[in-house]
C-alpha cells in the first residue's frame, strides 16, 4: 500500500486527539453550565462530577459510528482514495472551525459541523468522480448521496431550537409562578416532590440517551424498560422523592445542588456516550477503512478500484474499539480541567442567561431592537385583559431577592438550574427515544436562553443586548453548517486534484491555523488577565485606583502613537497605515465604550468608605471614552479620504497639521508623567501648553480660510483637515477634564 495512506492515517489519528481537545472546550458547556451559573457546587467538585460521568460515558460507549461511515454518502460506490479524501477533508475542515469558534468564545454544534462537513467533502469527491465517469452527470449524484437522511439530520437540529427555547420559557414561567425568588419557604414543602420529578427525568435521559444499547445494558431489560417505560417512570418519580424527602428533612441537606450535579453526572454521560463520535468518529471510520484496504491488498486486490462495500457492512458493527474510546475519555477529562477556551465558551452562555445586568458582551441590532419593541407592545396590550388583581399576584412572584455580596451571588439561581437540566434531559431523551436526529449544544443552550427570559433576566436594560447575543450564536451556528459544506467542498475538490502535494501542504496549513489561533487567545487572555490584575491588588480587594491609573496612561500613549501616524498617513498617502491606524482606533474606542458598561458590577463592589471617590471614577471612565471617540473621528475620515483616491493634503495644510501633532506629542507626555508619577505641580503648566495649542488650531483654522477663499485646496481635502483640527481640539480639551478628574479621584483615594 501507498505510504501516503499511511500518513493520511497518521493525520486523521493527531486530528482526532485535536478534535477531542477543541470539541469538548466547546461542548463542554452543555453539561457544566447549569452547575457552574448556579454554583451549586465548588468549581473543583462541578469538574469531578464531570469528569466521572465523561469516563463512565466512555467505558460504556455505543460509540454510534453510522454518522461517519454511512450516514450521508454511500461508501459502496466509492474507491478506497475517494473515501479516505472524504474522511481528511473532513478532519482538515472539523477541527478549524471549531478551534475558531472556541478562540472567539462562541458555542457551536459539533453535530452540525461533523454532518455538513461529511456532506460537503462527499459531495466534492462525488462531483469530482462523476466528471471523470463516461456517461454519469449530475443527475447521478444521488447515488452517491444520502440525501434524505442529510435532510433528515439538518431538519430536526433546526426544528430543535424552536422546541427547545419555547418548552424551556413555558416551563421556567410556571415554575417561578409556583416557587418564585424567595423559593425557600415554598420548598420546604414541595422541594422533594420537585426534585423528585427533575431526577426521574434525568433519570430517563440517562438510561435513554446515556446508557441505552450499551454493554452495561442486557438487552433483555432494555426491551423491558422500552415496553414498561411509564411503569418504570412511576416507580423512578416515586423512589426519588421518597429519597430526596428523607436527605431533606431529615440530615438537612440542600437537595437542590444534589439534584443538579446529578444533572451535569447525566448529561455528562450521555455526552461522552454518544457526541464522542462526533471528534473521532470520522479518525476511526479512515482507520476502519485503511485496514480494510490493507486485508484486501493481502488478497491481491486492486485498491485504485477497491470500493468500500465493507464499511457499510454490518459485520463491521457500529461500536467502535473501546480502549480508544477509554483513550478518547481521558482526553476530554484532561481538557475539561486544564482547557481556558472551554471556560471561555462558558462564560458567553452563562452571561447571556445571568440573572443582572451590566455585564452586556454583544451590542445592539436593529432586529433586535424590533424584537424588544413588540414584546414591549405585546406586553402592553396583552395585559389589558388580564385582571389587575392576577397582575400583581404574577409580579409579585417574579420579585427579584435582595441584593447580595456580588461575590456570593450566582448569576441565577438553583430553581432555574434543575429546569434547564430537566428540560433538556426529556427533550434530548425524548428524541432519542423517537430515534429524531438533534443538537444537544442547540437543545441545552437553548433551553437556558428560554428560562432566562421567562425568568424575565431579560429586562428592558438588557434584553436588546442579549438578544442580539443569542442571535449571533445562533447565526454562528447556521455559519458552522454554510462554513463545514463550503470549505469541506473547496477542500475536498484540491485533494482530489492536488494530489499528494495536496495533502502535505494542506496538513502544514491547518497546522499553521490552529497554532495562529492558539496564538490570538492566548494574547486575549493575557490582556484580560492583566486587566483583572489591575482590578484586584495582591490580596484581593478591589483596586481601581491603581486599574484607572494604569489604563489611562495606555491609553494615552496609545492615542499619542495613532495621532502621530494618521497624520504621517496623510502625508504619505498611505493607505494600508492609515487603514490599520483606524482599526486600531476602534479598537481602543470599544474597550473605552465596554469600560463604560463594567462600572455597574465594580461599584457595586465598592465599600463603603470608596462612595465618595466613585464619582471621580465614573467621570475619568465616560472622559477615556469621548477622548477615543474623538480620536475615531480623526482617523475614520482621514482612511476614507485615502482610501476613496481623493487628492492629498496639501504641503501647507499638512505643515500645520505636522506643527499641530508635535504640540500634542508635548502635552500627551506631559500627562502621561502626572498620572505616572501622582505629581500634578506641574499642571498649570499643561493648561497654559494646552491653551497655547488651541490659539494655534484657531491660527490653523484661519489660514484654511484663506486657502479657500483663494481655491488653494479642494473641498474635500478642507473639510478633511478643518475635521482634524475640531477633533483635535475636543480630543485635547477632555484630556484635560481627564487629568482633574483623576487627580481629585487619587486625592479623595488619599
Amino acid at each position: 500500500m501507498d505510504n501516503i495512506y499511511l500518513f493520511v492515517l497518521v493525520i486523521l489519528m493527531a486530528f482526532a486527539i485535536s478534535a477531542l481537545i477543541v470539541g469538548v472546550s466547546n461542548d463542554a458547556v452543555n453539561f457544566l453550565n447549569s452547575a457552574l451559573g448556579s454554583k451549586a457546587a465548588p468549581r473543583y467538585v462541578i469538574l469531578l462530577v464531570a469528569s466521572t460521568g465523561i469516563l463512565l460515558g466512555s467505558i460504556f460507549s455505543s460509540g454510534m459510528m453510522e454518522v461517519a461511515r454511512r450516514g450521508v454518502f454511500y461508501p459502496e460506490n466509492f474507491y478506497f482514495h475517494e473515501m479516505m479524501m472524504v474522511f481528511l477533508t473532513v478532519m482538515f475542515t472539523n477541527v478549524i472551525l471549531l478551534d475558531l469558534f472556541n478562540t472567539f468564545g462562541l458555542p457551536t454544534s459539533t453535530t452540525v459541523s461533523l454532518v455538513f462537513g461529511l456532506l460537503g467533502s462527499a459531495v466534492a469527491v462525488a462531483m469530482v468522480k462523476i466528471w471523470n465517469t463516461a456517461g454519469e452527470s449530475l443527475a447521478d449524484l444521488p447515488h452517491y448521496i444520502n440525501s434524505g437522511k442529510a435532510m433528515g439530520i439538518i431538519f430536526g437540529i433546526l426544528v430543535s431550537v424552536i422546541i427547545a427555547f419555547i418548552t424551556g420559557t413555558v416551563v421556567m414561567y410556571i415554575t417561578r409562578v409556583i416557587f418564585s425568588f424567595h423559593y425557600q419557604r415554598a420548598f420546604r414543602y414541595v422541594g422533594p416532590l420537585w426534585c423528585g420529578i427533575a431526577l426521574t427525568a434525568i433519570s430517563y435521559f440517562a438510561i435513554f440517551k446515556g446508557l441505552k444499547d450499551t454493554p452495561i445494558m442486557p438487552r433483555e431489560l432494555m426491551a423491558w424498560m422500552d415496553a414498561h417505560t411509564g411503569l418504570m417512570m412511576v416507580y423512578c418519580f416515586i423512589g426519588w422523592t421518597i429519597l430526596m424527602g428523607v436527605i431533606h428533612y431529615l440530615f438537612r441537606l440542600n437537595i437542590l445542588k444534589l439534584t443538579v450535579l446529578a444533572g451535569t453526572l447525566s448529561l455528562a454521560l450521555a455526552f461522552a456516550g454518544n457526541d464522542l463520535v462526533n471528534f473521532i468518529g470520522v479518525s476511526v471510520a479512515g482507520y476502519d477503512s485503511y485496514n480494510i484496504a490493507a486485508e484486501a491488498a493481502k488478497h491481491g486486490a486492486d485498491l485504485a478500484t477497491f470500493k468500500m462495500g465493507a464499511l457499510a457492512s454490518d459485520n463491521m458493527g457500529a461500536v467502535a474499539n473501546p480502549y480508544i474510546l477509554f483513550i478518547g475519555g481521558l482526553i476530554m477529562v484532561t481538557t475539561i480541567w486544564l482547557s481556558k477556551k472551554a471556560r471561555s465558551v462558558s462564560d458567553t452562555e452563562i452571561n447571556l442567561a445571568r440573572q443582572d445586568d451590566g455585564v452586556e458582551r454583544f451590542g445592539s441590532t436593529s432586529l433586535s431592537r424590533a424584537l424588544v419593541r413588540g414584546a414591549v407592545n405585546f406586553n402592553k396590550n396583552f395585559a389589558k385583559y388580564v385582571p389587575e388583581r392576577a397582575q400583581r399576584f404574577i409580579a409579585k412572584r417574579f420579585e427579584p431577592m435582595a441584593v447580595i455580596e456580588a461575590a456570593e451571588k450566582a448569576p441565577f439561581d438553583l430553581i432555574r438550574a434543575t429546569v434547564n437540566l430537566a428540560v433538556a434531559s426529556i427533550l434530548i431523551a425524548s428524541a432519542t427515544s423517537l430515534r429524531l436526529p438533534l443538537s444537544t449544544t442547540y437543545v441545552t443552550f437553548m433551553v437556558a436562553m428560554g428560562s432566562s427570559l421567562a425568568d424575565r433576566a431579560w429586562g428592558r436594560e438588557s434584553a436588546v443586548y442579549r438578544i442580539t447575543g443569542v442571535l449571533t450564536v445562533i447565526s454562528g451556528w447556521f455559519l458552522t453548517a454554510a462554513v463545514a459544506f463550503t470549505v469541506a467542498f473547496i477542500v475536498g475538490l484540491v485533494l482530489m486534484y492536488g494530489g499528494n502535494i495536496a495533502i502535505y501542504g494542506l496538513a502544514a496549513v491547518c497546522v499553521f491555523i490552529l497554532f495562529q489561533s492558539k496564538v490570538l487567545f492566548s494574547r486575549r487572555q493575557k490582556k484580560a488577565a492583566a486587566r483583572e490584575a489591575l482590578y484586584h491588588g495582591n490580596n484581593g480587594e478591589l483596586n481601581i485606583v491603581d486599574e484607572s491609573t494604569q489604563e489611562i496612561c495606555n491609553a494615552m500613549q496609545t492615542m499619542t502613537k495613532l495621532y502621530q501616524e494618521t497624520i504621517e498617513g496623510l502625508a504619505s498617502e498611505d493607505r494600508r497605515k492609515l487603514k490599520d491606524t483606524m482599526r486600531a482606533a476602534e479598537q481602543m474606542y470599544q474597550e473605552a465604550h465596554e469600560r463604560k458598561y463594567r462600572l455597574l458590577p465594580i461599584l457595586r463592589k465598592l465599600e463603603a468608605n470608596n462612595i465618595d471617590t466613585a464619582h471621580y471614577y465614573v467621570q475619568v471612565a465616560d472622559y477615556v471614552n469621548e477622548v477615543a471617540k474623538a480620536l475615531v473621528h480623526i482617523t475614520r475620515p482621514s482612511f476614507d479620504h485615502i482610501d476613496n483616491n481623493h487628492e492629498g493634503l496639501s504641503p501647507a495644510q499638512l505643515a500645520d497639521l505636522q506643527e499641530i501633532n508635535e504640540r500634542v506629542s508635548a502635552i500627551y507626555d506631559e500627562i502621561i508623567q502626572m498620572l505616572q508619577t501622582k505629581d500634578f505641580s506641574h499642571l498649570d503648566d499643561a493648561l497654559q501648553h494646552r491653551d497655547e495649542l488651541f490659539e494655534i488650531l484657531a491660527k490653523a483654522i484661519k489660514n484654511q480660510i484663506y486657502r479657500v477663499r483663494d481655491n488653494a485646496s479642494s473641498s474635500r481635502s478642507s473639510m478633511l483637515y478643518l475635521d482634524i483640527i475640531n477633533e483635535t481640539k475636543t480630543m485635547v480639551l477632555q484630556s484635560r477634564n481627564l487629568l482633574k478628574s483623576q487627580k481629585h479621584f487619587l486625592a479623595a483615594d488619599e
